[in-house]
């Protein structure tokens, strides 16, 4: 019973997921940044590349939404205007949904009184990917005692993968001191069709970040607050986060998700431009009851492409 109850609570999620915020969230979003705003790529002026894994409410019991990162980002000067390209590429699974993400980006650099200027758009391709067999029941099925995928107009009958045009955009203004950027996902909100009855289509989310980097009285220590706004108009999501960084190669902190989770941030740098982060989520709302906690790390290499691997490289991935 206590399962079942599980499976309902979970497809209620998902469900309203569906048509309310759709992006992976991830703890690590400081180190993340163009995931959602591609007015950030080649903001290090470097060539940077990611892979993040996160596992969101680890134990719930099945339909845990998991999810894989790659993504590259480099400085470019186009036709003698700075700038930077980046690509990302993103597997997003949970509940019934497999789904594929992957986008292009490009910004513009302007040099301004307050720093430098990233203006960027990101199109790509959204593969929706709904599979009504893997061994969920939906909400009708639970409430008739049966056993079948059947019953829910959201859901098709059988497999199902459609592919939709997606674009995003997004400004990101930067220093050696602070960041602040505003960006757009899914601006156009595409729309797909499984069957005469199914159809699904991508909300837009507007997010808004902002960090700053404040030297402590040891001058080896740096304490870096920030923060990440995220909204579809129906709902909203804040996570306010602080590192403590240790001669630029260590770093720890806490990170707090309004009404939803509390975070241990973990990082550090093995030798020059290779960094590996993990952090640790404390679920603390009503999901608690059936699942404890999320994980997720990140692998970042940066290499700054005129200068030897071997001379040291200070990353300004978190400004």
């Amino acid at each position: 019973m206590k399962k079942t109850v599980a499976f309902l609570y979970l497809i209620i999620l998902v469900n309203f997921a569906v048509f309310a915020q759709q992006d992976p969230q991830y703890t690590n979003n400081m180190y993340y940044k163009l995931g959602v705003n591609p007015g950030y790529a080649g903001a290090e002026n470097a060539l940077s590349g990611l892979i993040l894994n996160r596992y969101q409410w680890v134990g719930y019991g099945g339909g845990e939404p998991k999810t894989l990162v790659f993504s590259v980002d480099a400085a470019i000067n186009a036709f003698g205007a700075p700038g930077g390209i980046g690509i990302n590429i993103v597997s997003d699974q949970w509940g019934y949904y497999d789904n594929m993400w992957i986008n292009l980006n490009y910004s513009y650099k302007v040099t301004t009184r307050f720093g430098t200027l990233g203006l960027g758009i990101s199109p790509g391709f959204y593969n929706f990917n709904i599979n009504p067999d893997k061994g969920w029941v939906s909400s009708d099925d639970v409430l008739n005692n049966s056993e079948g995928g059947a019953g829910d107009n959201l859901i098709p009958q059988q497999q199902s993968s459609q592919l939709a045009f997606d674009i995003g955009a997004g400004a990101y203004l930067y220093s050696n001191k602070y960041y602040l950027g505003v960006s757009a996902s899914h601006i156009n909100q595409a729309a797909v069709k499984y069957d005469d009855l199914a159809s699904d289509y991508l909300v837009r989310h507007y997010y808004l970040m902002g960090g700053y980097n404040i030297k402590l009285t040891d001058p080896l220590f740096e304490l870096r607050p920030s923060f990440l706004f995220k909204s579809d108009i129906a709902s909203w999501q804040l996570d306010l986060n602080t590192n403590v960084v240790y001669d630029d190669k260590f770093w720890g902190g806490i990170s707090y998700r309004v009404q939803d989770a509390i975070a241990l941030l973990l990082g550090v740098e093995l030798f020059n431009g290779l960094r590996l982060g993990y952090s640790f989520d404390l679920v603390t709302s009503a999901l608690k009851r059936n699942s404890f906690s999320s994980h997720e790390f990140f692998i970042n290499y940066s290499i700054t492409l005129e200068r030897s691997r071997n001379q040291k490289y200070k990353s300004i991935r978190f400004l």
